[in-house]
């Protein structure tokens, strides 16, 4: 399985950070059945379902080289942050992000651009480092691109109750003046495009490239699993508007269905990359190797 691939006259890496067995599929998915799980368990395991029925996921980012410039889509989940919920993630340390960084040929000083696709823990890890005992930006000639109103949510959020990863892993970006607030409609350029998905945060986006954008998208978190593919309506347990969300996720679907635009999951199980087709009244992804 390649980790590096084309798209149009896009170059893209894929840097897994990790891929296990995550959480069980029916807390996952609130409003997913254990009948309608059933069903679908033959084709789901054990790519996408583990023995424990826990969904498989795949945290990783996408690296986008076009135009002359080098794009970090997300930034996965980062080393040395207290995320005591997560044991996994808990003070993490190891190098697996930054191993699949440099087997593309890369630093994090060859990053111009880190697209934030939305503010969750596992997307924004590595948006900064721990330096003697501050937290500074990873990508440290790059520009992060906040959605205004995903930033300013956040924020308000994190002034009630605080929040570790708003704290440690975007308030440093915005102290370092690093970040640049957008509208989730943004182009970076003719080639970078952002798309709104709102639902699972206040203000989501995904990012495709290419003329048009009909190269690539990259989902980010507008879906999780194949299984939301087959059944768009089937929320993920913290959407912020879980109608709003399936909204979404059934018109980027339709959008791309039996297109020649190659989909880049966020999460899906590797290769995570491939060509949505219908499949009844939902969808499927075609895998590409």
């Amino acid at each position: 399985m390649s980790m590096t691939f084309k798209a149009g006259d896009a170059t893209i890496h894929r840097i897994i950070e990790m891929e296990c067995g995550f959480t069980p599929a029916l807390e996952f998915l609130p409003n997913l059945t254990k009948e309608r799980l059933a069903e679908n368990r033959s084709w789901l395991a054990p790519a996408a379902l583990d023995k424990d029925d826990n969904l498989v996921l795949c945290f990783q980012s996408y690296v986008v080289q076009i135009g002359g410039k080098n794009i970090l889509v997300d930034s996965c989940v980062g080393n040395d942050k207290d995320r005591p919920a997560r044991p996994l993630w808990h003070k993490k340390k190891d190098d697996a992000f930054m191993k699949g960084l440099a087997a593309a040929n890369l630093t994090p000083d060859d990053i111009d651009f880190v697209m934030c696709t939305h503010l969750h823990v596992d997307h924004i890890g590595w948006n900064t480092k721990l330096e003697n005992g501050r937290w500074v930006p990873t990508f440290n000639k790059a520009r992060y691109l906040f959605s205004k109103t995903e930033l300013d949510y956040w924020v308000e959020e994190n002034r009630k109750t605080p929040l570790a990863q708003i704290e440690d892993s975007v308030i440093p970006i915005v102290e370092a003046k690093a970040c640049d607030l957008v509208t989730s409609d943004h182009s970076l350029n003719d080639l970078v495009t952002l798309i709104p998905t709102p639902g699972h945060t206040i203000d989501h986006y995904a990012v495709t490239i290419g003329k048009g954008g009909k190269d690539a998208v990259f989902t980010g978190d507008l879906i999780h699993t194949p299984l939301q593919a087959r059944y768009p309506e089937l929320t993920m347990r913290v959407d912020y508007d879980p109608a709003q969300g399936a909204a979404s996720r059934r018109k980027f679907l339709e959008t791309y269905c039996d297109t020649s635009t190659l989909c880049c999951f966020a999460h899906f199980p590797s290769p995570s990359k491939g060509y949505v087709k219908r499949w009844g009244d939902g969808f499927k992804c075609d895998y590409v190797s």
